[in-house]
């Protein structure tokens, strides 16, 4: 499918978020899906996954996640500055207003004429957590998780027994969970306890793991691994047009 490309922002509970939204043109009503970032915000490479996502049949919404903290439009570099920052961001914003956000855009998406009130979400990285996390609201039927940081450790800063391994139990979407082998941010030990806890909660899921690295969607740097990406963007079409 074309696709056409729109800058939005929403009114969030925290501020304005800047989102692109990527959609088939062709006129009709789609499935929608919020498509969460790496730190690094709306990179190329984001850019890339979104348009592919749009042109097998979806709506895709990127937001700015970390909009509160940066000017309107910021994009970080992939080098050590980049990185810096975007760490320090993640271990800002308190989970709660990334459900805030999650909220405005639900609304959003479910308001449009081209949409037909199904939304699920994806991400990569700490995007994958959002995705992830996400499934908390009840708009959000099916959540595609690749390499999902901080998980597992609890390191995201939130209210007291409102992370997100906790608050698993209070997710009904349908999961699927994407995993590197060779992801020094995940270790086997911290995917055992997120499959585990979705085992006990009795979740709907699917779980993957390739032996890829950290990041291996993305198509810059030396990660990315295009057979593996190809596979996974096979998955998620599949289980999104399966699931919404």
């Amino acid at each position: 499918m074309i696709t056409q490309t729109q800058t939005i922002d929403l009114n969030t509970a925290t501020g304005v978020m800047r989102c692109t939204q990527y959609k088939p043109a062709e006129e009709g009503q789609y499935s929608s899906i919020i498509f969460y970032s790496e730190i690094f915000q709306i990179t190329a490479p984001i850019e890339r996954t979104a348009r592919i996502m749009a042109g097998h049949g979806f709506v895709v919404l990127v937001p700015e996640v970390f909009h509160e903290l940066n000017p309107i439009g910021t994009v970080l570099a992939y080098d050590d500055a980049g990185k810096d920052k975007g760490n320090e961001d993640k271990f800002t914003k308190p989970l709660e207003a990334h459900d805030s956000d999650t909220q405005a855009m639900v609304e959003y998406l479910t308001e449009q004429s081209y949409s037909n009130g199904r939304v699920g979400s994806m991400g990569v990285c700490i995007g994958g957590h959002l995705a992830y996390r996400a499934a908390l609201n009840e708009s959000i039927s099916a959540s595609f998780c690749l390499y999902a940081t901080d998980i597992h450790s609890n390191t995201l800063p939130c209210e007291e027994g409102n992370d997100s391994l906790a608050r698993t139990k209070d997710m009904d979407a349908s999961f699927c969970m994407v995993w590197g082998r060779q992801d020094p941010h995940v270790s086997p030990e911290g995917r055992q306890k997120i499959y585990q806890n979705l085992m006990t909660t009795e979740r709907d899921f699917t779980w993957h793991e390739f032996n890829a690295q950290h990041a291996f969607m993305r198509d810059e740097g030396d990660r990315y691994d295009a057979q593996v990406a190809l596979e996974c963007y096979k998955l998620s079409t599949s289980f999104f047009h399966n699931s919404l």
